[in-house]
C-alpha cells in the first residue's frame, strides 16, 4: 500500500456518538505488561485501575511493575480488534493531558472503526475552531493510547496519511485492517 495513497471515510461518522468520558490517573507505582500484536509489541501500562497508557515498540521504566494480570481485559480486547471480532473498546482509560490534548483524545472516541476524519474537521466539529487543525494535530500526536484512542484514524484534509506516532506503515496496517477504502 502506498502512503501517498488517499484514504477516505467508509460513511461520515455518526456526530452523536458520545466521547468518551476518561478518568484521572491514580497516585502510584506504573503497572506494565507487553503483548505481541500484528503491530509489534505494544506495552500496556496502567495505574491498577485504568489504562493509562499503549505505546508500540516501547521499553518500560525501570521502578515499573510487571503485572500482566492488571491487563487482562486490555488484552483480550485488542486481541479481539486484531483478530476483526471487535469494533469497540470498552476499557477505563486514564490518560495524563492538558485539558485541551484531553478533549482532543476524548472526540477521537467518537470516530467509529472503519472512518477516517481529517484534522480540520475534527477541530471544527468538535472544538468549533476550523483554523486548530495544527493544534488538533499536536494533540493527536501526543496520544498516550494509540490504537483504542484511534489517533490513527485521523488523516489529511486531502485524504493522504500524515504523522502517527508509531509510524506511517502501522497507521496504514491499522486502516486496512479495519478495511478502510483506498482511493487513488
Amino acid at each position: 500500500m502506498n502512503q501517498d495513497a488517499l484514504f477516505e471515510a467508509v460513511e461520515t461518522p455518526d456526530p452523536n456518538v458520545p466521547p468518551t468520558a476518561f478518568n484521572t490517573p491514580l497516585d502510584g507505582p506504573r503497572r506494565y505488561a507487553v503483548m505481541d500484536s500484528p503491530v509489534g509489541e505494544l506495552l500496556m501500562i496502567g495505574d491498577g485501575r485504568s489504562l493509562t497508557a499503549l505505546y508500540m515498540a516501547a521499553t518500560p521504566g525501570a521502578d515499573w511493575i510487571h503485572d500482566p494480570g492488571a491487563f487482562t481485559q486490555t488484552q483480550a480486547q485488542l486481541s479481539a480488534y486484531f483478530a476483526g471480532e471487535l469494533r469497540e473498546f470498552d476499557l477505563p482509560l486514564a490518560p495524563a493531558g492538558t485539558a485541551f490534548q484531553l478533549k482532543v483524545w476524548s472526540a477521537l472516541t467518537t470516530i467509529p472503526f472503519g472512518h477516517t476524519m481529517s484534522y480540520g474537521a475534527l477541530a471544527t466539529r468538535f472544538l468549533g475552531q476550523p483554523t486548530a487543525s495544527r493544534a488538533v494535530g499536536l494533540a493527536n500526536g501526543r496520544n498516550p493510547i494509540s490504537i483504542i484512542i484511534p489517533c490513527h484514524r485521523v488523516i489529511g484534509a486531502n485524504g493522504t496519511l500524515t504523522g502517527y506516532a508509531g509510524g506511517l506503515p502501522r497507521k496504514q496496517r491499522l486502516l486496512a485492517l479495519e478495511n478502510v477504502r483506498v482511493t487513488g
